[in-house]
């Protein structure tokens, strides 16, 4: 269930005289044959390059690449910064400083790691078919990193006025964003705006999201034989599922609470009594208050066999992504950009967490949901649609191009 969506956004962002005619001519550079062919090619090259989140060599290689891309497609950046990390996928800094140098900032965030293992891609090929653009990642998120490099390239293109544009791509996200959290929270502090180039809806983008929870349960009983001694034991595997039961009980989905133990392990044998047991939790909640009923939830799991004893390992990941007063009138003014170039927006409040989570729990005006329309992350029939590519190119060009001349203000 998504999480519940707030009143409809009051603000409007109106066009100005002159936003018209720009955006008229962003929507029919992006849609030009050779440059939606360009992009798609950028996406091909990027899928084709496998990035899982545990495989260092690969995640190194996929760096280089998007590195070579950014040059490729818009000169060498004005500033760079490699965060190396000896064993997660680094942190790429690039910057393009804007048509007015002491201009406002807009950062524009993606991750480039992957779900899918290595040699997934042997199987599973990038293929394009009745207008669908297949492979993995392709669909999360590796058609959003495509995308905003080419919005800036039609800016520039065209000669538009642009903001100073900090891309930060991150190798670490499917993983909780442990090492980039930090380094995508301070390329933000000065930005007027952030973009989150994950995929998006039909025609719409994220405004909120869900906060994430990740957890690990250890059980810990007292092995015995099933046969020989079975008073003598006290089963960590029972315990575990009675604290399962507990945990599935305090979901409370009206108001956008779920709890899913998505895997559990313990135990030796089938006629040995489990000395130990384990399971991994994912809580998703939708505000702070639940949150804190959640973290009551955790503190009182208890086995009701007393010789077991109950751990609990991990924590909040993401926080909820619950949009401001900035957050609104950043939705406004990609909505009036959305509305020129196809029509109004759909606001989307979806379950899953992003690096969005983070810089919008700082209050600083966020929009996640930029990159490409699709479906199937994280599944077999992951895919795009390779003909909403250009328009939705078009709506991050048309947002940076508000945004360059009319910066927001306020949280």
């Amino acid at each position: 269930m998504s999480a519940p969506a707030p009143e409809p956004t009051p603000l409007s962002v109106p066009l100005s005289p002159a936003d018209g005619p720009a955006l008229s001519r962003i929507a029919a550079w992006c849609r030009e044959a050779d440059h939606e062919q360009a992009c798609l090619a950028d996406l091909r090259r990027l899928v084709e390059q496998e990035s899982p989140s545990d495989d260092k060599a690969l995640l190194d290689s996929t760096a280089d690449l998007l590195l070579e891309l950014l040059a490729d497609r818009l000169g060498t950046p004005d500033r760079t910064v490699r965060h190396r990390d000896p064993e997660l996928g680094d942190v790429i800094e690039a910057e393009y400083t804007g048509t007015t140098p002491s201009g406002p900032v807009v950062t524009v965030v993606g991750h480039y790691d992957t779900v899918w293992p290595a040699g997934t891609l042997d199987a599973w090929p990038f293929t394009v078919t009745d207008g669908h653009a297949s492979g993995p990642g392709a669909f999360d998120m590796k058609a959003g990193l495509a995308q905003g490099m080419w919005a800036l390239r039609a800016l520039r293109e065209l000669g538009l006025p642009r903001p100073t544009v900090r891309f930060v791509f991150n190798g670490d996200e499917e993983t909780g964003s442990v090492i980039s959290r930090p380094h995508i929270e301070r390329a933000t502090e000065d930005a007027v705006a952030t973009l989150v180039l994950e995929p998006g809806g039909a025609w719409g983008i994220k405004a909120g999201r869900k906060g994430v929870g990740i957890f690990t349960l250890t059980v810990t009983g007292t092995e015995a034989h099933a046969g020989l001694d079975p008073a003598k034991g006290a089963s960590a595997i029972h315990a575990l599922a009675d604290v399962i039961q507990q945990l599935v009980a305090a979901a409370d989905p009206e108001q956008g609470t779920t709890v899913n133990v998505g895997r559990i392990s313990g135990g030796t044998a089938r006629n040995v009594i489990a000395g130990e047991a384990h399971g991994l939790v994912d809580i998703r909640v939708a505000s702070q208050d639940e949150i804190r009923r959640m973290d009551q939830v955790l503190a009182g799991l208890a086995a009701t066999d007393t010789r077991v004893t109950v751990t609990l390992g991990g924590g909040w990941n993401r926080p909820p992504m619950q949009p401001g007063a900035g957050s609104r009138k950043l939705f406004a003014l990609a909505d009036s950009v959305a509305t020129h170039i196809r029509g109004p927006l759909a606001e989307l409040f979806v379950g899953g967490g992003s690096d969005a989570n983070f810089v919008s729990a700082l209050g600083r005006p966020v929009l996640c949901g930029m990159g490409a329309t699709g479906d199937g992350a994280h599944a077999r029939h992951e895919h795009i649609v390779t003909g909403d590519m250009p328009d939705r190119t078009a709506l991050t060009a048309g947002t940076l191009l508000r945004l360059a001349e009319e910066p927001l203000t306020g949280n």
